[in-house]
């Protein structure tokens, strides 16, 4: 039986389930991830595109080209503007999750490394296997 974790949104609004164990985690200290979130960084749960399942609510998107050039895409409750999910076009066929917003126990999964450390606060401190300046086809700084 594979592994399901479901979440939703901080109204309950847009609810979701994935299935299986995600292929890429991550720590974001990008300018997009500080600003998106409204905090020091932002954590991806990156799975294929059939592990994700949204069972319900309303989502809006909001699109961006980064840095590098390619396509970013945040989706989020239009009810109360929680950021969800979002895909990078250097990613094709991933969804990114957004760590915070699974059910407890919120974070089942293991970080395995940071980006974008150039923007990253001086008060965050990570144990994580690796550790980037920044990435490849790079979002905003």
């Amino acid at each position: 039986m594979s592994e399901i974790h479901e979440g939703g949104c901080q109204c309950g609004g847009v609810r979701y389930r994935t299935t299986g164990q995600p292929h890429r985690t991550g720590v974001c200290h990008c300018r997009f991830c500080q600003t998106r979130t409204g905090s020091a960084f932002g954590v991806s749960v990156y799975f294929d595109a059939d592990q994700v399942e949204i069972l319900s609510g309303d989502l809006k998107d909001y699109s961006f080209t980064t840095d590098g050039g390619r396509r970013f895409t945040t989706r989020f409750c239009k009810t109360c503007g929680t950021s969800v999910f979002w895909t990078l076009e250097l990613f094709d066929d991933a969804i990114a999750v957004a760590g915070g917003t699974f059910d407890p126990p919120t974070f089942w999964f293991d970080v395995g490394r940071e980006i974008f450390t150039r923007s990253k606060a001086p008060f965050v401190h990570l144990d994580v296997a690796e550790s980037d300046e920044t990435t490849p086809g790079a979002a905003q700084e």
